[in-house]
């Protein structure tokens, strides 16, 4: 079976409306988000019907891919369905792994 050039992580599905659980964020980006950037595979992480979303989590999610990739990941992440409340949390995380 060929594999797709994009994967998709639905963060309801893991989260419920509420994202705060570093462990799991951990475990998201290494099951998932590690394997595809490592495969050249792009990555949409969709936010849809999350209400809320801690810094911590976010963190534990991006910023060792952040770090490591010297920010070049981003280029391969994109971020759908964000509210405004998680918009703000992903933009700080990013803006802090990026100085």
């Amino acid at each position: 079976m060929k594999k797709t050039n994009l994967v998709t992580v639905k963060i309801f599905e893991k989260t419920g409306v509420f994202g705060e659980d570093k462990d799991l964020a951990k475990q998201l980006r290494t099951e998932f988000l590690w394997p595809a950037i490592k495969d050249g595979r792009k990555i949409t992480l969709d936010f849809s019907h999350v209400e809320d979303v801690t810094q911590s989590f976010i963190h534990a999610l991006l910023s060792e891919l952040i770090r490591e990739t010297e920010g070049d990941v981003l280029d391969n992440i994109s971020f759908k369905n964000c509210n405004e409340t998680v918009k703000k949390i992903i933009n700080m995380v990013v803006s802090y792994m990026l100085e």
